[in-house]
């Protein structure tokens, strides 16, 4: 487990996914410094990891306002902390927003990991856990994903993460003193037991549980579900979520793989359940674990999204450990606790 001394940098530390893995960093006993640019987060929700982790933890987490496009900005995190590993999530990442704004996202994500990855070999941090996405695998061929497929994404978002994946292995090849984990996510949703830390999207959702979950607290007044043609049971897309506890945990296992394997080089893990779930599906569930009903609008299909993408997960468990526990029910269940105790997100309804 972490040791009071290991300090652990997280990228966008403030996000969904951000806030759940610094919580359970804490809690094994990470030192931990979040950077974020609050572009899609706030500062409230570090404040709830602080209250969830409990005094003394809490005593081990810095936080600070900072955009990794901006060199100053990184030169003042690493300078103040010698850090033994940094985990990567900043990024932005919305599928639709990065079709319209590619200049956007080839800036945002590559600029920043590409200034990250300097400032790390500066520093002499040569250990790192990447935000990838299963986007890498674009229209799947064949289902599951296995992390050995052919790589191809279908949009611009797609692209930045696998792009970086390459610029990682690359880095790797040059100087084998890198070690990096590249995590395949697919669909993160769910929020911590407590209630307290979840997913608050700014503006419209792009993922499909935020926006249930705005329509089941009446923020929005139905869920434009894309795509109810496809050669599926349903007619939905089918894909595979993952309760955030779970992706959170996976955080762990890769961090603890990259302290003990000194010759993992850079390996690619997914981190889903194994499971596909239709949209429809997913819906009814979080219908039954609400008690609301979820009016729905049935819109044609959004460009570049898969029919159905699912993910082995044999490697992750084999190598790391780690496999999911919590199924649909669960994260229909904490998804509804977070947003009935917070129906405005962190900020209280203005």
């Amino acid at each position: 487990m972490g040791s009071e001394t290991q300090s652990i940098l997280v990228t966008g530390g403030a996000g969904f996914i951000g806030t759940h893995t610094v919580l359970q960093l804490l809690n094994v006993g990470f030192k931990v410094v979040i950077i974020d640019n609050l572009d899609n987060s706030v500062e409230e929700s570090v404040q709830r990891v602080r209250e969830l982790a409990g005094t003394d933890r809490s005593r081990n987490l810095q936080f600070y306002l900072g955009d990794l496009r901006n060199k100053e900005d990184l030169e003042k995190v690493f300078s103040q902390t010698r850090f033994d590993a940094v985990i990567h999530f900043a990024g932005l990442k919305a599928v639709g927003e990065s079709v319209a704004k590619p200049g956007l996202y080839y800036n945002n994500n590559l600029i920043g990991t590409l200034n990250l990855f300097e400032f790390m070999g500066k520093y002499g941090c040569k250990k790192m856990v990447f935000s990838s996405s299963a986007t890498v695998y674009g229209q799947p061929e064949k289902i599951p994903c296995v992390e050995d497929f052919q790589l191809m994404a279908m949009n611009p978002y797609g692209r930045t993460k696998l792009f970086l994946e390459e610029i990682a292995r690359d880095i790797q090849k040059a100087d084998p003193d890198w070690r990096i984990v590249l995590l395949r996510y697919f669909n993160p949703v769910g929020a911590h037991i407590s209630g307290q830390i979840g997913e608050d999207p700014k503006g419209i959702p792009n993922n499909l549980m935020p926006y249930i979950q705005q329509v089941a607290v009446g923020r929005l007044p139905e869920l434009s579900v894309f795509g109810y043609d496809y050669p599926t049971e349903d007619g939905s897309a089918i894909r595979d979520y993952i309760h955030v506890m779970d992706l959170a945990d996976g955080h762990i296992a890769a961090v603890q793989k990259i302290f003990t394997t000194a010759d993992i080089g850079c390996r690619a893990y997914n981190l889903g359940t194994g499971k596909g779930t239709s949209v429809l599906e997913m819906v009814a569930a979080f219908e039954k674990a609400s008690g609301k009903k979820i009016p729905i609008k049935l819109c044609p299909r959004r460009p570049g999204d898969a029919t159905a993408v699912y993910a082995s997960t044999e490697r992750a468990l084999k190598e790391l450990g780690w496999k999911a526990r919590y199924g649909v029910e669960e994260m229909c269940r904490d998804q509804w606790n977070w947003a009935s105790k917070n129906p405005w997100g962190y900020q209280s309804q203005t």
